[in-house]
């Protein structure tokens, strides 16, 4: 039955990918579509108040210093805002201002669509900060990752001289994407019982008579976006375990499309822009055997237990339970790690701390590979450039001038390459073997041994890869671990966009070479399992020598 459940939550999702990814093409191809006459007026009246008279095509160091500027700015306001917190409106419970290292922290997280929480919603922030700063940074980072994927996708395939204007990418992804879909969302999570209001914290009495506090707010309309922009940061600190934010499977489900369904569309987007389905089904068939593969580890480890359970004398036929709620058993929280990390979202529904060694190597494996769909527009950036990366390999082999969408791979775009693949295990082993030599970084340890290493991993891991789920038990809100994985939040980040959009903007100059009977094929299976041993190789040959001290060390310590 619980196989089942998965089941129909694949299919739906397949049965999704190719309408949105369609509509996606419709609403970035800049041809003329229906999607004008419904957004046009309004998109025109925005285009008008903030100053845009030309919205012709950017070069793509112009895109890049657009789509940076405006992080920029986006970034400073949402910090004032967060030291400044007690002066707000919509303060109904007194909140203070936050402390200067968890306000960099958090205002670097949410910029960077990465959501980790050092923090807990309900007892640090306003509802106008969880409004103006939270829930803004959650559209605008989701709209910038996008029109960033689309930028690429545009060097990759267009026959024209530029990428795309930013603003106008920007204010499409809102306007017809992000707003209209949350609207429609955050209504259904209403009609089933998640909360939606402005009135303070409640103090009921229970039973016995004793005074009880129950935070409440505006919480269906930041699950959505929150899920939609692949964000992940909760409104409460247990985040979508918590019964408001996620109440029941029905919602634990819409959960999962929610966050999962705009990823795994993107590559069909992409093979409509470059004139040919198969490119995105290849793209796609790729991520989704990767995603079965980390889906299946997981649920059948957590399946199988802790032995340790067994040797206690405890009955452990029904599997892991701890640290998952019950309403959504093995198969719901199995499925919810696997997405939230393939997606890069980081909200969670269970606790990943206490995931079997190997259910919890599977969401951390997902971060340090970070193609497994990606969130919005990563993943697809990040396993384009791995297949630049295989037709280049390929042509080494047999001795050709590698050649991807009719554009010859030169050395230019593979030292681009290399330093974005190069940049993400970099910045998430250097940090942890800093973490692990000195005393700020120990401290936040609450399980020394293997399982302290794998949460000090994941930690940096979640970072780099703009995740944000946490393993939790670790003491981050610190100085050391605010800065630290502040600033490997900004790396993991921006590092390979600019370089990704050097590469598309590089591609983009090129003359299109014809194809010939010698042309690699880059639209069949064969192209899919090349794809997938490029990414498996390189990312074994990264990180499992730090994994294995992490949480295959504690698998075998516990068998």
């Amino acid at each position: 039955m619980e196989m089942v459940q998965i089941a129909v939550v694949v299919v739906i999702l397949l049965a999704l990918v190719k309408p949105l990814g369609t509509y996606v093409y419709h609403v970035f191809s800049n041809e003329a579509n229906w999607t004008d006459k419904v957004f046009g007026p309004f998109e025109r009246l925005l285009y008008k108040f903030i100053g845009i008279k030309n919205r012709d095509g950017m070069s793509w160091k112009k895109y890049a210093l657009s789509f940076i500027v405006t992080n920029l700015i986006l970034t400073a306001a949402a910090y004032l805002l967060l030291r400044l917190q007690w002066i707000h409106l919509f303060n109904p419970n007194g909140m203070e201002g936050m402390e200067a290292t968890l306000s960099f922290n958090t205002v670097i997280s949410f910029i960077t669509n990465t959501n980790l929480q050092h923090y807990s919603g309900e007892s640090a922030l306003s509802y106008f900060s969880q409004m103006a700063v939270i829930m803004m940074m959650m559209f605008t980072s989701a709209a910038t990752g996008f029109s960033v994927a689309i930028a690429f996708i545009r060097g990759l395939t267009s026959r024209g001289q530029t990428i795309g204007h930013f603003f106008e990418d920007f204010v499409k992804a809102h306007t017809r994407i992000f707003l209209p879909a949350s609207f429609v969302i955050t209504l259904v999570l209403v009609a089933l019982q998640v909360p939606q209001t402005l009135d303070p914290t409640l103090t009921v009495k229970t039973l016995e008579g004793a005074a009880q506090q129950i935070a409440i707010g505006p919480v269906a309309s930041l699950e959505s976006i929150k899920h939609l922009g692949t964000n992940g940061g909760g409104f409460f600190g247990v985040n979508s375990a918590h019964p408001f934010e996620n109440p029941n499977p029905l919602t634990n489900v819409i959960e999962i499309l929610s966050m999962w369904v705009l990823p795994a569309a993107l590559p069909y987007t992409f093979g409509r822009f470059a004139k040919s389905k198969k490119q995105g089904w290849v793209i796609f068939s790729a991520m989704m055997v990767l995603f079965l593969v980390c889906l299946t580890t997981v649920y059948a480890a957590e399946k199988a237990g802790n032995p340790v359970f067994g040797g206690l004398g405890i009955d452990a036929s029904q599997g892991s339970m701890e640290g998952k709620e019950v309403r959504f058993g093995i198969a719901g929280s199995a499925l919810f790690t696997a997405v939230t990390t393939a997606a890069t979202t980081g909200s969670v529904n269970n606790m990943h701390d206490t995931l079997t060694p190997i259910g919890g190597l599977v969401p951390m494996a997902e971060m340090m590979l970070n193609v497994v769909f990606g969130g919005k527009g990563v993943g697809l950036i990040n396993m384009l450039m791995y297949a630049i990366l295989a037709v280049f390999l390929c042509g080494l082999m047999v001795g050709r001038t590698p050649e991807f969408l009719g554009r010859k791979i030169e050395p230019r775009e593979v030292k681009l390459i290399a330093v974005a693949i190069l940049a993400h295990p970099f910045i998430i082993l250097v940090p942890t073997a800093l973490a692990l030599l000195t005393d700020a970084g120990r401290a936040g340890i609450t399980n020394p041994g293997f399982h302290g290493i794998s949460q000090v991993l994941y930690e940096f891991a979640s970072s780099a890869a703009n995740n944000g789920s946490g393993f939790e038990g670790l003491g981050d809100n610190t100085t050391f671990w605010n800065i630290s994985t502040g600033l490997v939040m900004l790396l993991g980040r921006y590092i390979s966009i600019i370089a990704m959009l050097a590469v598309a903007g590089s591609l983009l100059r090129k003359q299109p070479v014809p194809e010939t009977i010698g042309t690699f094929r880059t639209d069949n299976a064969l192209f899919t399992g090349l794809l997938i041993g490029t990414v498996l190789l390189i990312g074994a040959l990264t990180f499992m020598p730090a994994v294995a001290l992490g949480p295959i060390a504690e698998y075998l310590t516990i068998r």
